[in-house]
């Protein structure tokens, strides 16, 4: 074989792999959400002006991210055949936690340390109750989500925070403020997406969250600590509704015990249209991401054609069913 055959040999197998890897990439559910987020871009940008100009993209890009958080927390929890509808609650505890300690004098360290703790406490609790009371995820979460709002008015004592005592500008900076022209809220949205993604990818309690969810029976035949595992998403969880929660009360400038209500079906909305299957099994950081991402494109969306707001629950609900139904077809294919 002469050294040219060699070497279109080589360029033919490097087509190969490029279209392989198209492919692939194609079949993906992340890319077929961006191809909606694009699509869905340019029919509203073509309805009005409004929605491509760089400030709303960077509100849409800015909302999209305090959802995206939390759907990052949501993943892990429904991969392994869980769910978590207290994470509006537990958000709304702990931006809560974050007002009264600020206001109460405290330097802002210790209030992010004690809101974190909150979030990572709550979802703990939740996991635990889950794996040792043998207790469906729904139930428990349900009575969380009321417990939880229910907190928030004892430690708020149905007040409204506007003042964070020292901390003021700092909190105000970090949770409004923007870096180089884009807020800083996404830059702890794309490190949190590294993060979960390597999490998943390349560690072992990655894998058994995946084993979990496949099949939870085999996992325990193989020794793995199912219910550790299972306690360790769900705090997860809760901690990523905390780190969501400074953020937002940062843009707000302000802390009410609503604060966070509602967003639990967003959360799970924005996990299952990037990919994660309720059933148990699947799902990535990136599509946590850009559900998100969709979700608030079609809030705008709406708004700016003058679609009324009480609709938007009906589009959302839309999409769910749309991607519940895609996963299912896919998985028949599998």
């Amino acid at each position: 074989m002469s050294q040219q055959d060699v070497s279109d040999m080589n360029v033919d197998l490097l087509k190969r792999h490029d279209r392989s890897l198209l492919r692939r990439l194609m079949l993906t559910q992340e890319m077929w959400i961006a191809i909606a987020i694009v699509v869905l871009g340019l029919a509203v940008s073509m309805i009005s002006g409004k929605f491509a100009t760089s400030g709303n993209l960077m509100n849409v890009l800015q909302n999209a991210c305090f959802i995206g958080l939390m759907a990052l927390g949501m993943t892990p929890v429904l991969i392994s055949g869980g769910i978590d509808i207290s994470v509006g609650s537990i958000l709304g505890l702990s931006g809560v936690t974050l007002g009264v300690l600020l206001n109460a004098g405290a330097p802002l360290p210790l209030g992010i340390a004690g809101t974190l703790a909150v979030g990572l406490v709550f979802g703990g609790l939740n996991g635990a109750v889950i794996t040792l009371a043998k207790l469906p995820p729904f139930i428990v979460t349900l009575a969380t989500l009321s417990i939880g709002r229910s907190l928030a008015l004892v430690v708020s004592d149905n007040q409204v925070f506007y003042e964070f005592g020292t901390a003021t500008e700092s909190i105000l900076a970090l949770g409004g403020g923007y870096t180089l022209g884009v807020p800083n809220v996404v830059y702890a949205l794309v490190a949190f997406v590294i993060v979960l993604h390597c999490l998943l990818t390349m560690t072992r309690w990655g894998r058994y969250i995946f084993a979990i969810g496949g099949n939870e029976s085999a996992a325990r035949l193989a020794g793995i600590s199912v219910d550790a595992i299972k306690i360790s998403a769900y705090a997860f969880s809760g901690l990523m509704a905390a780190i969501s929660a400074i953020f937002l009360v940062g843009w707000l400038g302000a802390v009410t015990n609503a604060i966070g209500t509602g967003y639990e079906l967003q959360t799970i909305a924005s996990t299952v249209i990037g990919g994660a299957s309720l059933t148990g099994g699947f799902g990535t950081a990136l599509g946590a991401a850009i559900g998100s991402i969709l979700i608030e494109v079609i809030r705008n969306a709406l708004l700016i054609a003058g679609v009324n707001p009480f609709w938007q629950g009906t589009f959302v609900g839309g999409f769910i069913l749309a991607a519940v139904l895609l996963e299912r077809i896919r998985s028949l294919r599998r």
